[in-house]
Parts: structure tokens; C-alpha cells; sequence
């Protein structure tokens, strides 16, 4: 398994290695609907996270496999664009019958390491407007729709936003 990064509660995070570019292909070709298309191709894969590891290394963007305690994996997240105050996060997908308090021990776990770990005071991402268990998922914890275009909605939370929900959301993380 990879170095740990994030230890959770119930999950842990670990940062990408080229050996997990066919998981994440798999992944990725099951749960496509709102995702971005990729070709199927282990080697583009492995390609993509070689460059992604120099962004990294330069503290640019952290691309994480989510596991559970067993070692199991279970999906990706990833947190990127970082603009002066703010970092975006995305990439998150998680496989088919994974018990549901790991999405949100895991946005919890993304949210915590940008704002106490990179030191940013808000967060910014987008969803597919049809893509509406997400959308519901991100208002109840409690971001806002700050713009939206013809196929997404863009959200943003902050800091002080992240710490209530925290703490209505503790059990996941404690």
C-alpha cells in the first residue's frame, strides 16, 4: 500500500502511485456518467500520474486514494487549482457499494487538510447540474451555489462554514 497520508477514522488517504492507474481506470470507466471521458489505457494512465507526481512534489495538487482500515481500496479524491486563498477539489469517486459515511468521512477529510494542512480560507468546486445526489449532498453540507453555467454548478465553502458542519458531523471523524 502507498505511504499514508491522511489517517481517518473509518478510511485512510494515501497519495497516488502509478501502480494504481489501472484501479483508477476501473473506476473511472464504471462510474463515467459525470466524469470526464478517458481512454482506456493503463500506459496514459501511468503517463498522467508521473506528471501529476511533479505537481505534487511541488505542492501544487494532492491526488489521493481512498482505503479503508483493511487496505481496501475504495476510490479517489483529489485537490487541485490552488488560487490565493482558495483550493478546488474533485476527482472524487468511490466504488459501488462502499458504506456511505465514507463520502462523508472523506469530504470531511479533503476539507480539513486544505484549510488546517495548506492553510487555504475556502474551497471551490463544481458538479454536473443533473448530477443531483451530489448537488444535494454538497448544499446539505452546507456550500453555496456561487455561478453556474449550461451544465454545472459551481460551489463554493469556507473555512468558517467547514467548522460548523464539522462539528454536526463529528462521528464520521472522531
Amino acid at each position: 500500500m502507498n505511504e499514508i497520508y491522511i489517517a481517518g477514522k473509518n478510511i485512510d488517504l494515501y497519495l497516488v502511485e502509478t501502480k494504481d492507474a489501472e484501479f483508477i481506470l476501473k473506476l473511472r470507466s464504471e462510474k463515467g456518467k459525470y466524469l470526464n471521458q478517458v481512454e482506456y489505457n493503463i500506459n496514459k494512465q501511468k503517463e498522467w500520474i508521473r506528471n501529476y507526481k511533479e505537481r505534487e512534489a511541488k505542492g501544487e495538487e494532492f491526488y489521493f486514494l481512498i482505503a479503508n482500515k483493511n487496505k481496501e481500496k475504495l476510490g479517489v479524491v483529489r485537490l487541485y487549482d490552488f488560487c490565493k486563498n482558495s483550493f478546488c477539489w474533485g476527482s472524487f469517486i468511490i466504488k459501488k457499494n462502499t458504506p456511505y459515511y465514507v463520502a462523508i468521512e472523506v469530504v470531511l477529510q479533503v476539507y480539513g487538510f486544505g484549510f488546517y494542512k495548506l492553510g487555504f480560507q475556502k474551497s471551490h468546486f463544481d458538479v454536473r447540474k443533473d448530477n443531483e445526489r451530489v448537488v444535494a449532498f454538497h448544499k446539505r453540507f452546507g456550500a453555496r451555489i456561487y455561478k453556474e453555467n449550461d451544465k454545472d454548478l459551481f460551489f463554493t465553502l469556507s473555512l468558517k462554514e467547514y467548522e460548523k458542519i464539522k462539528a454536526r458531523y463529528k462521528k464520521f471523524i472522531e
